[in-house]
């Protein structure tokens, strides 16, 4: 009276470039393409097929609850069946045991069963469940690209932001103290003094040599102003360059300096940023899974289940045997009464 059970089965694999390479045969094979496998990625997968999610996908593409409830179905391979309701948790239970899949841990290869009383039923359900595991792997790309490149492109806006405001911040100070690059500013006024100090020196030693030879030489007032003259523009050089008011190249340079240096250190860190980002874009393209179909879901043509012939004998042992202990204790107590 049982029915005819038919089983649709399929293998697959979830693989991934960056993965460690296996030792064994298979992941050989599978490092000679530039692929390895993904475990971790394939238990995630095998937990979907057995959900609750995966089982109302198949009832609404499928119709699965209608093709499990015909009433040409025996009464105890059905759903519901006379122990369990019409829930959808017991139909859940109920596809748990029509549905199984395992994961061989050393090739990493997974085998999808599906048990159905049609054969066509039982290979539809199977690639549905492939196409919703492909689906499943190709969302997990997809969610692992946009992480991946989000992070990333947040750190470049980031550190893009914080080289504007060097550079502006430094454009202002410039502006402000009319100063573009102290160090070459003063190796110019340092020229400019030089000069102005050989000059400086050359009358000191004209004076000199006339006030010794010629007193009273008509020249003397006009070389003393003319040094004075020399020594005064000196003097408010040295005051541009090292003085101690605000204006003066060094204490420009200070914070001209901490700003420079704050601008390079935001121009690295951009450069750096931009280099992420783009090992990121990269790398999003690189890291992707592969759902592989070894084996596609067959079509069986026989009724693999129920294997009548050893049921009906498995059954007759097991009754025989539960006849002779009975019959056994059934003695054993007529003996003890008597």
């Amino acid at each position: 009276m049982a029915s005819d059970m038919y089983i649709s089965e399929s293998k697959f694999m979830v693989r991934s470039p960056q993965r460690t390479q296996s030792s064994n045969l298979l992941g050989s094979i599978l490092s000679g393409s530039g692929f390895s496998r993904s475990q971790d990625d394939s238990l995630s997968v095998q937990d979907y097929v057995l959900s609750r999610d995966a089982l109302e996908q198949l009832d609404s593409k499928l119709k699965m609850r209608q093709s499990y409830t015909d009433a040409n179905i025996d009464i105890f391979s059905r759903f519901p069946n006379i122990f369990d309701d019409a829930s959808f948790e017991s139909f859940f239970k109920y596809y748990g045991k029509q549905v199984s899949i395992s994961h061989d841990s050393a090739s990493s290869i997974s085998t999808l069963r599906v048990r159905a009383f049609d054969a066509k039923q039982s290979q539809a359900i199977n690639e549905t469940l492939l196409n919703m595991s492909e689906a499943l792997v190709n969302q997990m790309n997809e969610r692992g690209r946009q992480d991946l490149i989000k992070f990333a492109q947040a750190e470049a806006t980031e550190a893009e932001r914080v080289a504007k405001a060097a550079a502006l911040s430094l454009a202002a100070f410039r502006n402000q103290r009319a100063v573009f690059d102290p160090d070459r500013q003063s190796v110019i006024q340092f020229q400019l003094i030089s000069k102005l100090q050989d000059e400086l020196i050359a009358t000191k030693m004209q004076l000199s040599q006339i006030s010794a030879l010629t007193p009273q030489n008509p020249q003397i007032p006009v070389l003393q102003k003319r040094s004075s003259a020399l020594q005064k523009e000196v003097d408010s050089e040295m005051a541009k360059i090292a003085g101690g008011g605000g204006n003066s190249l060094t204490n420009k340079a200070t914070e001209f300096e901490r700003l420079s240096l704050d601008r390079a250190f935001a121009e690295r860190q951009l450069a750096s940023a931009m280099a992420s980002l783009e090992n990121a874009k990269n790398e999003a393209r690189r890291k992707v899974l592969y759902l592989e179909r070894i084996v596609q879901p067959n079509s069986p043509d026989v009724a693999v289940e129920p294997k009548r012939l050893k049921n009906i004998i498995t059954t007759l042992l097991m009754g025989l045997i539960a006849w002779g202990i009975i019959s056994m204790l059934s003695a054993g107590i007529r003996e003890h009464q008597d």
